[in-house]
């Protein structure tokens, strides 16, 4: 006989809805959450710090939205925690680039109570309407929800949950503060199972991939990002190794396998790319693109030649294999299904990857540091320290961070699509509380640190030890040497300074070759707290892969200006 089905709990015997929401994250294994308190979500502050998860209070909210992507990206799901309004939006940006780069982030707001907006029409923190804020996260995640309602909380935050876990993408609950404490009213409605693959597309998707996989001469993987986001490494490695297929990646998707495996050709980036690696990719007869983002930045901003025609580019959200399209097949089932097919392909080489510092003058002891000779060492310091995790911020901390050699899987991080500045720093808080066990080295700007660099704050309140490079040319050279103009400088900092002002921490100025060595030396000695050093370059030097780009993009030009 089957089991009669269990009695729904009292309304006394059911958790509250802060307790439901605070079981449901340990449940996915969210371990900590990142914010600012505020009055509107106080309650839940107190309940969150009396839970197994971690508080991490930052400086500031789109800081505590960059540190939970980076989490995210590190751990598999992170969640960020503010106030209404102030807080709330404070954190679009951050929350936009998760969004724009499929990085899992939980958004939790409190807000104005239900009851107290019936009488105060303009309480504060508010914008327009009392719904603004949710208005605007709509925009901004996959799924949204506002817990207003006893008969249906329960539900909407397992609603909500269930679209972060499957889209990979951010989602939005918000929570008025006098709804913290109330108990669910009838049983709770579990979400829908995540539909599968339709089979008979599946079964031609398949047909039609493996036609024009075994008939070609050159075929190629290009693995990106989603295959990091949906833990499909494991596939991609046995569907490679078992075919013989090279591996290229994107700028967004590096260090989706470790760039030391044997298979691994190396970034694609369009012009900005190492010569082997783009002719590899564009001379591919069938290109097996694997959730790939097509951006301006991973196609080497426009200088990519990729022929659709010759493609098979498979994601978590389209299917399509030369002209035609596939429907409501899934990125897994499709992997998965190649690996079944037991291929048996043309083997294309792997190129010899050339070594983009090997012509670098590394000068003396007494020679300025320099970004090519900079780039050069940190390489070789990744090659001695591969517990290493890097994060490099936008324009030449990535460009030139795109050449370094990354000896573990996801191991490099950079908000490479979105690329708002700001990013890396509070990333470190992210990734260092995500894996304790990997030294976190950060690669960024003058400008980026200025904008967020004061989060070592936090890194120094929670015992965190990364080492933090600042390239401080005093202003955005990537942006000099698209247009010049005094609007392109900043004002010079002492950032070596600046343990003296938090109390904690090593910072080194560095300005030779010499002062930089002893300065790498210095930093990895010091695990107790954070190193910041202060690298001086030219306003105008550059990295080798940014140079790579300038000198494609002015081909481009002078071959249109031949033209006309």
């Amino acid at each position: 006989m089957p089991h009669a089905a269990s009695p729904s709990p009292t309304p006394d015997q059911s958790p509250t809805l802060g307790q439901y929401l605070i079981d449901r994250l340990t449940e996915l294994g969210v371990d900590h959450v990142f914010g600012i308190p505020g009055d509107y979500v106080l309650s839940l502050y107190k309940m969150l710090e009396q839970s197994p998860i971690k508080l991490v209070g930052t400086t500031r909210e789109d800081s505590a939205g960059f540190a939970a992507d980076a989490y995210a990206r590190v751990h598999g799901l992170g969640c960020v925690c503010v106030t209404y309004s102030v807080g709330g939006l404070s954190a679009c940006n951050s929350i936009a680039g998760a969004y724009a780069e499929k990085s899992p982030v939980i958004v939790i707001s409190g807000s104005p109570g239900m009851g107290e907006r019936v009488h105060h029409p303009m309480l504060h923190h508010q914008v327009k309407d009392y719904d603004t804020q949710y208005k605007v996260y709509r925009q901004l995640t996959a799924a949204s929800a506002v817990l207003d309602r006893p008969e249906t909380a329960f539900s909407e935050i397992d609603r909500v949950l269930d679209v972060v876990v499957r889209n990979k993408r951010p989602v939005y609950l918000e929570i008025p503060r006098d709804q913290i404490h109330v108990r669910r009213i009838g049983p709770r409605r579990p979400p829908k199972p995540e539909p599968p693959s339709d089979p008979h597309a599946l079964r031609e998707a398949l047909d039609e991939a493996t036609e024009r996989l075994t008939k070609a001469k050159r075929p190629a993987i290009l693995a990106d990002v989603e295959i990091h986001r949906f833990r499909l490494l494991k596939e991609l490695l046995e569907l490679a190794e078992s075919t013989g297929m090279p591996i290229a990646s994107t700028i967004l998707g590096k260090s989706v396998l470790s760039e030391a495996h044997p298979l691994f050709a190396g970034v694609y980036e369009g012009g900005m790319g190492r010569p082997e690696v783009t002719e590899l990719v564009e001379t591919a007869d069938c290109l097996l693109m694997l959730g790939c983002f097509l951006t301006d930045i991973n196609l080497g901003i426009f200088t990519a030649k990729l022929d659709p025609s010759r493609c098979i580019d498979a994601t978590s959200e389209h299917l399509r294999i030369g002209h035609h399209h596939y429907r409501d097949v899934r990125l897994d089932d499709f992997i998965r299904g190649l690996i079944a097919r037991n291929l048996k392909v043309q083997r294309t080489p792997v190129p010899k990857r050339s070594n983009p510092f090997a012509e670098i003058d590394m000068g003396s002891g007494d020679s300025p540091t320099t970004s090519p000779r900079l780039f050069s060492r940190l390489n070789r310091f990744l090659a001695d320290h591969k517990e290493t995790t890097v994060i490099a911020d936008i324009g030449d901390s990535l460009f030139g961070a795109m050449d370094l050699e990354m000896h573990r899987h996801t191991e490099f991080l950079s908000p490479a699509y979105y690329t708002s500045m700001g990013f890396s720093v509070p990333a470190a808080v992210g990734a260092g509380l995500a894996n304790p066990s990997a030294r976190v080295l950060v690669i960024v700007g003058d400008g980026a640190f200025q904008m967020t660099g004061m989060e070592l704050s936090t890194i120094a309140r929670h015992g965190l030890n990364p080492i933090v490079i600042v390239l401080n040319n005093h202003g955005y050279t990537t942006e000099r040497l698209l247009l010049e103009g005094d609007f392109n400088d900043v004002h010079g900092w002492a950032f070596h300074r600046i343990p003296d002002v938090l109390g904690t921490g090593l910072g080194i100025e560095i300005r030779t070759m010499g002062e930089l060595e002893t300065g790498l030396a210095r930093a990895l000695g010091n695990t107790g707290s954070f190193t910041i050093l202060n690298v001086h370059l030219d306003p105008l030097d550059h990295s080798p892969a940014l140079d790579r780009l300038a000198g494609k993009l002015a081909a481009i030009v002078d071959k249109r200006a031949d033209a006309s």
